[in-house]
């Protein structure tokens, strides 16, 4: 990360906040270069309000705190990409976004997580658990089954339940990806070299 240039703005640059799972922009705030250094020692994001001219760490009332994992800064260094999670809605509105709700484009990462974490916190009556649990032959079975039925679904004239088993086949290759210890994003970087490469 590069030096961040303060003075343009009167001391103040903006701070894009985006959720780093899904990559939806939850909020614009503006941040001063105390408010930037304590939001990097305290790994919770911290703005300066225009307004009410003092600090303000995002959640301090509500507890919806933004959990700074990665920052950026723009190629001229007045501008700042804060990727977070957030510990709830994001927006006084009660919204995920200060821009809407949440929305479905980057839900396929926030279910990688929801399956990790049935895995790892070993959730009983979990029918990710349970079929992770019967191992690999078990979970490729079914992803097979499920890629079957979305081929016999694509043949026929129902788009609702063609569907339906597309998502049912997403989620198990999640699953299967899983179990075998690899993450979506590997094959996303396996697919932009392929296309880098053409």
């Amino acid at each position: 990360m590069n030096k961040i240039d303060f003075s343009k703005g009167s001391g103040l640059v903006p701070a894009i906040i985006q959720d780093s799972t899904t990559l939806q922009v939850l909020m614009v705030g503006f941040m001063n270069e105390e408010t930037f250094n304590r939001t990097i020692n305290e790994g919770k994001v911290t703005f300066f309000s225009r307004s009410r001219k003092k600090q303000w760490t995002k959640g301090e009332t509500s507890g919806n705190f933004l959990y700074a994992e990665e920052i950026l800064t723009d190629c001229d260094d007045d501008a700042i990409l804060i990727k977070v999670k957030p510990a709830g809605p994001v927006c006084h509105k009660g919204t995920t976004s200060c821009f809407g709700d949440a929305q479905p484009k980057g839900f396929i990462y926030r279910l990688e997580e929801i399956i990790n974490k049935r895995i790892y916190e070993n959730t009983e009556n979990s029918y990710t658990n349970k079929l992770y649990r019967e191992g690999i032959g078990r979970v490729a079975q079914k992803t097979g089954e499920e890629a079957v039925e979305l081929v016999i679904e694509a043949l026929k004239d129902d788009s609702e339940a063609f569907k339906n088993e597309a998502a049912d086949l997403i989620y198990h290759l999640l699953l299967l990806l899983r179990t075998k210890g690899c993450k979506l994003e590997e094959i996303e970087e396996i697919l932009m070299n392929r296309h880098k490469n053409k």
